[in-house]
């Protein structure tokens, strides 16, 4: 395998759990989680609340703050921080912007006529087919006994949200297709909000994959901006609505240099996490340092492969040496075999084995040429084979996702 000077190493500390080194602002992911549970409704504060008006501001003492009595709880309501206790502490979170950043569309003016009408994933032929085979074999009702068994799976209640990262080895490998699916398949069965998340803030395609018109606030903004007194309406005034109850929260404007760090993520993942039932996250590629963050914190992974002989064989390196990792690593991971051709170059049966060996779950999402313009995707014109593939992937992510706390 790899030396230490392959990125193995880092993915390693980050997913057996080793406390990772803090860094120099001192915003670690343990810190990180734990501001963000400590802090309450009360002690948000903003700046008006924080300097009084009435009176000049004092100076600071060199001894300890006064500290509220015990058992008071909160403060009575009315009173400040600044009124209770004198000096204000600074806030140690960027305060909101003055000035909210401008929407911009996702797709330029001057490239939106380019782009041809979409194409049902198979041709009339096959449908036809498909429909004349399923009469006389009489499958038609064990499909609807599946898809019954599979929306209830997905149906199931959790106690707190449940968060999937998608991610892949390399670029091509259909990772952003599959979140896009994951995505839409969960905000269609269930009845709470769902969250797409796009942490690939470089010239990440999840907007354009989702159909959003324009984006306007990111990752990164939103991660200043999150209170834990607001409401769900609140934070969704921040996000792209979606249909069926879901919600995108972009990586980027389109921008080039865009960029996302791992307190960022961390902070808005947090703050998000009560919201949403089921948040999905569209990674970087590996070995990016946020997306080794995400992986780490989720509760489910999905590794997106391209249906190729570098793709296999590289995954199936990867899928060896998580073997080595604790158990629940590779039995939370499930890799998505995604084909961008109508004739792969493998036979991708034997190859789902070879993985299946190492402890892996494993789903083949068969080629669909909807899904292969790369465009705006449409459950309509998915290809049924397609559209049945997806839920039955997004049913066992979703049950990985509920074995870990």
């Amino acid at each position: 395998m790899p030396n230490g000077n392959n990125w193995q190493g880092d993915v390693l500390r980050d997913l057996r759990g080793t406390p990772p080194q803090q860094h120099a602002t001192g915003n670690g992911p343990a810190q990180s989680h734990a501001q963000a549970q400590s802090h309450s409704p009360a002690q948000e504060q903003s700046p008006a609340q924080q300097q009084p008006h009435s009176q000049p501001q004092p100076q600071p003492q060199p001894h300890p703050q006064p500290q509220e009595p015990a058992g008071t709880g909160t403060r009575p309501p009315g009173r400040s921080a600044a009124a209770s206790h004198g000096p204000a502490v600074p806030p140690t979170r960027t305060q909101r912007p003055a000035r909210s950043p401008d929407s911009r569309p996702v797709v330029d003016s001057a490239l939106t006529g380019t782009a041809r009408r979409p194409q049902p994933g198979e041709s009339a032929a096959a449908r036809i087919s498909r429909a004349v085979r399923r009469i006389v074999s009489s499958s038609a009702a064990r499909e609807v006994a599946e898809l019954t068994r599979t929306a209830e799976q997905i149906q199931q209640p959790v106690t707190t949200g449940r968060q999937i990262a998608v991610t892949s080895i390399r670029g091509g490998a259909g990772k952003t297709t599959v979140a896009a699916l994951l995505g839409t398949a969960y905000a269609h069965y269930r009845h709470d909000p769902v969250l797409l998340v796009e942490a690939d803030p470089a010239l990440g395609s999840l907007p354009l994959r989702l159909g959003a018109e324009s984006l306007r606030w990111t990752t990164a903004d939103v991660a200043d901006i999150v209170e834990p007194q607001m409401s769900l309406l609140d934070v969704t005034g921040y996000l792209v609505q979606l249909p069926d109850n879901a919600w995108l929260l972009p990586g980027s404007q389109g921008r080039i240099g865009a960029m996302l760090d791992t307190a960022a993520y961390e902070r808005v993942m947090v703050a998000l996490r009560r919201y949403f039932g089921v948040t999905v996250v569209d990674c970087e590629t590996l070995p990016a340092e946020v997306a080794r963050v995400a992986l780490s914190a989720a509760q489910a992974r999905v590794l997106a492969v391209p249906t190729t002989l570098d793709g296999i064989t590289s995954t199936y390196a990867v899928l060896q040496w998580m073997q080595g990792l604790p158990r629940h690593m590779i039995a939370g991971t499930v890799v998505a075999l995604t084909s961008t051709t109508s004739r792969p170059g493998i036979d991708v049966e034997a190859a789902a084995e070879r993985l299946r060996s190492t402890g892996a779950a494993v789903h083949v999402l068969p080629h669909d040429r909807h899904l292969a313009a790369g465009g705006e995707l449409r459950t309509e014109l998915l290809a049924r084979p397609t559209r049945l593939a997806a839920t039955r992937l997004a049913a066992e992510v979703f049950q990985l996702s509920q074995k870990r706390r």
